[in-house]
């Protein structure tokens, strides 16, 4: 089967486990390059993308960097343009949750949440966005938003509206970028099988109840949305939300 990636160049944030961690393992497989961004060195993730890039024979390079730091996310652009390759794509999947009722939700933890679920993609994405119209790549842009930022579900002040801000700016660079030939989509995932689910074994259930496959997700569920989007099997898709959740109904 042919590669769907072969040959291109992405970035994945939040890529040391769950989700981001499965995309770059299904871009990889699919014959993409990937700059795997996470928040410090880590050995194990090191010595992981390194067996991961034999196994597929591509080039996987861990990069560095605090999304709550600006001077940092700067940095680490900087280091991914020195390789003078063009980024054909980016997922931006790095991200906090918070949940909590709006009464107990303090101003400082709104800033902390949209700092690094809204604040750091947009910037980082403008950086992006210059390298791929410099380099006229038919780019493809990936948000990975949420469920909650669609459904407004309670306890989901801080965190929903994060979300929902990204999917805005999703919609809203897609007819900005159209014309340039950069796509611009979201993929906002329901409950899915990761380290970030702060919800007990009883509320779990009652979610799983709630959905049509009455499952929850994995992050390969979601990787494999990040891969229609990032191949041409989406060429004449921009602009879309896709909701990856099971039917939730």
């Amino acid at each position: 089967m042919e590669k769907l990636l072969k040959g291109k160049n992405a970035i994945v944030t939040g890529a040391r486990k769950g989700i981001g961690y499965a995309i770059v393992e299904s871009f990889a497989e699919n014959g993409a390059n990937i700059w795997a961004c996470i928040r410090a060195e880590d050995s194990d993730f090191s010595a992981n993308v390194a067996e991961m890039s034999k196994k597929y024979g591509v080039r996987i390079k861990p990069i560095y960097f605090d999304l709550s730091n600006e001077e940092q996310i700067k940095f680490a652009f900087k280091e991914i343009m020195q390789e003078k390759v063009p980024i054909d794509i980016l997922v931006n999947n790095a991200g906090i949750t918070h949940r909590a009722l709006f009464q107990m939700t303090s101003l400082k933890t709104v800033k902390e949440i949209f700092e690094v679920d809204f604040f750091a993609p947009f910037l980082f994405t403008q950086m992006v966005v210059k390298a791929m119209l410099k380099s006229k790549v038919q780019g493809s842009i990936i948000n990975i938003s949420s469920t909650s930022g669609l459904d407004c579900d309670g306890g989901r002040s801080a965190y929903g509206s994060a979300k929902s801000a990204l999917t805005c700016f999703s919609r809203v660079l897609a007819e900005e970028l159209g014309l340039q030939g950069i796509r611009v989509n979201s993929i906002a995932p329901g409950i899915t099988d990761t380290s970030l689910i702060t919800l007990n074994k009883e509320q779990i259930t009652q979610i799983v109840s709630e959905t049509a496959l009455k499952k929850m997700g994995t992050p390969k569920d979601i990787a494999n949305g990040a891969l229609f989007f990032a191949s041409d099997l989406s060429s004449f898709i921009t602009g879309q939300v896709l909701r990856i959740d099971g039917g939730l109904l």
